[in-house]
């Protein structure tokens, strides 16, 4: 959640289990394995992160997909179409964003073929990895929310809840969802979105671990440093971290092509990410870029405070009736 520039990615894994496959998803990975798999922010970097390249490729492959280029590959994982991430774009700079002029593949084939290896030695171990998706916010969406009152927390999770019902839809039954926990909060239910209009148990609510029943969805866990200590959610994260910093890779080409100098910045909050910002004001300036569309706001404190305060865990709870299937469904056409 916490760059300043690129969008927000949020990112799935389905898979199904047998055997011990339940506890080894859980499991912090281990072995040899953990080389590849754990979690994004020691494995990889902005400057190298072909690693989570190539689990989007092997994983992207068992599900039958044969992407040619990054752009391929994204569209294709994606949970939502192009039109629809295109939509708020203006057409004057809408390349910013999403030209894909020139892309190619970082990884080496040894590293795809080395995941695919691994994924094998997983479904042995009872844990069958089926397909991962990908749900892109960019920067004027979040700015668009900051609007509304909503924090990235909010955005982040309801964001979870669309992959989480597209994983539902994608499997035709319930599913046992373990999200990384979003904000540092302890209870989510008060906070759902797509996922307001269901009827919701809270089976626990901590600091640790809150999870959530949802019938007709499945459980929802939310689960504190899980791409640490949960294999399944690492991978996500490695997938994730790939996407982001290729689409802010995109932002900082699409700035060089009018000023060649300027540093290659990570969107982070860094000293680099500042240069850029500062060093790119006048392409900007010239190009027409809306403002919205290149630094994320965030809610004053006092706002933040307001719009994100946890109930409190003796509040008295009303049992929501579950009447929008259908449109929630149709909020999430596409898996988690």
């Amino acid at each position: 959640m916490g760059p300043r520039l690129g969008p927000l990615v949020v990112t799935s894994i389905v898979a199904s289990t047998d055997g011990d496959g339940a506890k080894v998803i859980r499991s912090k990975p281990r072995g040899a394995i953990a080389e590849r798999i754990g979690d994004s922010k020691k494995l990889v970097a902005f400057d190298d992160s072909a690693l989570g390249e190539a689990w989007a490729r092997a994983i992207a492959a068992r599900s039958g997909i044969v992407a040619r280029t990054p752009d391929e590959l994204v569209r294709a994982v994606g949970l939502d179409t192009d039109d629809v991430l295109r939509s708020p774009c203006p057409r004057h700079h809408a390349d910013m964003c999403w030209g894909s002029e020139d892309e190619a593949f970082a990884a080496e084939d040894h590293l795809v073929a080395r995941c695919a290896k691994d994924l094998e030695q997983l479904e042995q171990k009872g844990v069958r990895v089926i397909r991962t998706r990908v749900a892109i916010v960019c920067t004027n969406r979040l700015n668009e929310a900051v609007a509304r009152g909503l924090s990235r927390f909010d955005v982040d999770l309801h964001t979870m809840e669309r992959l989480v019902l597209a994983a539902r839809d994608d499997v035709g039954g319930e599913v046992y969802a373990l999200c990384g926990k979003v904000g540092g909060f302890d209870f989510y239910g008060d906070r759902f979105g797509p996922l307001a209009g269901w009827l919701h148990t809270a089976l626990v609510e901590g600091r640790a671990r809150s999870e959530y029943h949802v019938p007709g969805v499945g459980r929802l866990a939310f689960v504190r440093d899980a791409d640490d200590t949960h294999l399944v959610v690492a991978l996500a994260s490695l997938v994730g971290k790939w996407v982001r910093d290729h689409l802010m890779r995109r932002v900082v080409r699409w700035h060089r092509t009018f000023a060649p100098e300027l540093p290659d910045a990570s969107g982070y909050h860094d000293p680099v990410t500042t240069k850029f910002i500062a060093a790119s004001a006048l392409v900007r300036k010239e190009r027409n870029v809306a403002a919205a569309c290149f630094e994320r706001l965030a809610l004053s404190r006092q706002e933040a405070k307001a719009t994100s305060s946890a109930r409190s865990p003796k509040a008295p709870r009303s049992p929501k009736p579950k009447p929008k299937q259908a449109r929630a469904s149709r909020e999430a056409p596409s898996s988690s």
